[in-house]
C-alpha cells in the first residue's frame, strides 16, 4: 500500500458498490442524507459496475468495501466495536437498545455488514418490542440510520505514502462511515501493521479536500467539510512523519456545489490540473512547512497555482480550464466535470455527460475514459469521489531521464 501522487499508475483501489442503503432514500429523508435526488438503484449499480470494469480493464485491482467489512466482522474485536458504536446512539433508550442488541448478536457477518451499511428500519423490528421509544417513533424512521454516502469512498480515508488517514467527517449523516473504515484498516488481515496517520476523533478533515499534488506536497481544501483546525492537524502529522515537506491550505466556498477541493480541481498529469474556470484565478493558498521545534511555519496567502508550482518544483502548473461559457461551465462543474480520477499520467476517468470538459481534456492530450453517471451523480460526486486509491506506483519526476 503506497500513494505519493494523484496521477501515477493506479494499482489498487477501494470502491463501494451501491446497495440497499440507496433504496432507503425517500423524499422525506434525502436532504438530511445529503442526496439531491432519489436515485434509481438498479441503474446506479449498473453504472458503478461499468466504472469498476473500466478500472479493471486498465489493470487496477478493485477492492469492495462490503467484502472487506464482512471479512472484518469475522474478527471478534471488530464486531464488538462496530456493534457497540451503533448501540451507543442516545436515541435508542434502554428498552429499544436491548432489542437491537439481541437482533444484531444473532446475525452472521454478511448480514451484519448489510445492517451496518443499509441501516435498520422501524418496521423491521417486532412491533412493541422496544418500549416507549419504539412506540413513539414514526414508522418511517430508522432505528439504525442507513449510510448511502458510503459510495464516496474517497472521503472516509486516504493514503499518504504508506500510511492511511481515517478522516473525521463533518456532516452528522456521514460520521458513522468512518467507524467502518477505521475498523477495516485496524482489523482486516490485508492491512495488518498499517500505521494510522489520522483518526475520526480528531478535527474535521475529508478526503475529497486532500490532493497529493506531488511526492511531499499536499493541498488541503478548507471549506464546508474540512476546518482550518483539521487542515492544521493533518499538516502537522504529514510534516512530522516526513510524508510531506509542504502543505497548502486552500480556502474554498462553503457551498454545496464546492463542498470539496476536488469538486473544482483535480490532477490529470504530473504538471496539469483540470479546473473550474470561475475559481482558477481566485484560489489562494497558505503555505505550511515545518518550523522550529513543534511549530509550523505559515506563509501568507498567494495564488494557489503559483504556490503549488513552486512546492512541486515546476516553473508553472498547466491549467486545463474548460474554456467554456459561464453557463456551461457552471452546469458541468455541478455535474462533477472537474472531479476526474487519474489512472496514470494523461489518462483519467470522467462522467460522459460533461461533453465540453471532456473535449477540452482531450484537446490538451489527456485520454478520457467516459463512464455513465446519471444516477451515481445524485449524491454530488464523480469518479474521484467514488474511489480511494490504496496503491499507486511511485511517481517518476517529470524531468527524470
Amino acid at each position: 500500500m503506497y500513494v505519493d501522487s494523484e496521477v501515477s499508475a493506479l494499482r489498487t483501489v477501494l470502491l463501494h458498490r451501491p446497495g440497499p442503503e440507496l433504496a432507503r432514500l425517500t423524499p422525506r429523508n434525502n436532504d438530511s442524507l445529503l442526496f439531491d435526488a432519489i436515485p434509481w438503484v438498479g441503474r446506479a449499480q449498473e453504472e458503478h459496475d461499468s466504472f469498476a470494469e473500466a478500472l479493471r480493464s486498465r489493470g487496477v485491482e478493485v477492492l469492495y468495501l462490503e467484502t472487506l467489512l464482512t471479512e472484518t466482522l469475522a474478527v471478534t474485536e471488530a464486531r464488538d466495536e462496530l456493534t457497540a458504536g451503533v448501540l451507543a446512539d442516545p436515541r435508542l433508550g434502554d428498552s429499544l437498545r436491548a432489542v437491537v442488541t439481541s437482533y444484531l448478536q444473532d446475525l452472521e457477518p454478511a448480514r451484519l455488514a448489510g445492517v451496518l451499511m443499509a441501516g435498520l428500519a422501524h418496521e423491521e423490528i417486532k412491533p412493541g418490542a422496544g418500549g416507549l421509544v419504539y412506540e413513539m417513533m414514526d414508522r418511517h424512521e430508522f432505528v439504525i440510520d442507513p449510510l448511502p454516502n458510503l459510495l464516496f469512498t474517497r472521503d472516509s480515508s486516504l493514503w499518504v505514502g504508506d500510511r492511511v488517514a481515517v478522516t473525521s467527517l463533518a456532516m452528522p449523516a456521514r460520521r458513522r462511515e468512518t467507524t467502518i473504515t477505521h475498523a477495516i484498516y485496524r482489523y482486516h488481515p490485508r492491512f495488518a501493521g498499517t500505521d494510522l496517520l489520522y483518526e475520526p476523533a480528531l478535527e474535521h478533515v475529508e478526503g475529497g479536500d486532500v490532493l497529493i499534488l506531488a511526492p511531499g506536497v499536499l493541498a488541503i481544501g478548507v471549506g464546508e467539510r474540512t476546518t482550518p483546525a483539521g487542515a492544521e492537524r493533518l499538516a502537522r502529522r504529514v510534516l512530522a512523519t516526513g510524508l510531506a515537506h509542504t502543505v497548502l491550505a486552500v480556502p474554498i466556498a462553503q457551498e454545496r456545489a464546492t463542498m470539496h477541493l476536488d469538486t473544482v480541481c483535480t490532477m490529470v498529469d504530473v504538471d496539469a490540473v483540470v479546473m473550474y474556470p470561475n475559481v482558477a484565478g481566485s484560489l489562494v493558498a497558505w503555505t505550511i512547512t515545518a518550523g522550529l521545534g513543534e511549530e509550523l511555519a505559515v506563509r501568507a496567502p498567494r495564488p494557489f497555482l503559483e504556490a503549488a508550482a513552486e512546492a512541486m518544483g515546476l516553473d508553472h502548473l498547466r491549467i486545463i480550464d474548460t474554456g467554456l461559457d459561464p453557463v456551461t461551465a457552471e452546469r458541468e462543474q455541478w455535474d462533477d466535470g472537474n472531479n476526474t480520477l487519474a489512472l496514470a499520467p494523461r489518462l483519467c476517468v470522467a462522467y460522459e455527460r460533461n461533453v465540453e470538459t471532456n473535449a477540452q481534456l482531450e484537446r490538451a492530450g489527456i485520454e478520457v475514459i467516459r463512464i455513465s453517471g446519471s444516477e451515481l451523480g445524485s449524491g454530488r460526486g464523480g469518479p474521484r469521489c467514488m474511489s480511494c486509491p490504496i496503491t499507486r506506483d511511485p511517481l517518476v519526476p517529470p524531468n527524470h531521464p
